[in-house]
């Protein structure tokens, strides 16, 4: 399964929803072939160069890159976890951004913002209030190829991170 892959002192943490069913199989984070998101994150600029999934343990380390969840469990889509899944989730999200303390936050999905803050509005980009004083929160559109965004609309959302992430 695709754990989570945390460490003090990151410069972004990337929270997703919960596994894809290909992540919880190869251990890897954004692993379905059909996920665009390491592709975004080198079109973006938040990356030097095109990362595969296999390579993303290396991250924190290299890159001050960190990768979690709302949730653990693999799904094919994320409508199929349960609500007391995405409650267990959210509190266990907030305790390691606490613990952690990463400078950036990035939500891939909007509805994983919404989850974690149970909130019913919300909109793209940094947040008003962050879950925890001193992270930012950001929401950007989720890389998943069931998300019809364009390539390039997601690539101009993710680039408005790289400075916040210095």
């Amino acid at each position: 399964m695709a754990g989570d892959l945390l460490r003090p002192g990151l410069r972004l943490v990337v929270c997703g929803y919960n596994p894809s069913l290909t992540s919880g199989k190869s251990g890897h984070h954004y692993a379905h072939p059909g996920n665009r998101f390491w592709r975004v994150l080198h079109a973006s600029g938040i990356t030097d160069r095109l990362y595969r999934p296999e390579e993303d343990e290396a991250l924190p380390g290299s890159l001050g890159i960190g990768f979690t969840n709302l949730c653990p469990r693999p799904t094919r889509r994320a409508d199929e976890l349960s609500r007391e899944e995405i409650r267990a989730g959210a509190l266990e999200l907030e305790r390691k951004l606490e613990k952690f303390r990463p400078r950036v936050v990035a939500y891939a999905g909007i509805g994983v913002y919404r989850w974690f803050r149970a909130k019913g509005k919300v909109s793209w980009g940094v947040q008003p209030e962050p879950a925890v004083p001193g992270v930012t929160d950001v929401v950007l559109p989720s890389p998943s190829g069931l998300n019809r965004m364009s390539f390039d609309e997601l690539v101009e959302h993710y680039r408005r991170i790289v400075p916040l992430i210095g």
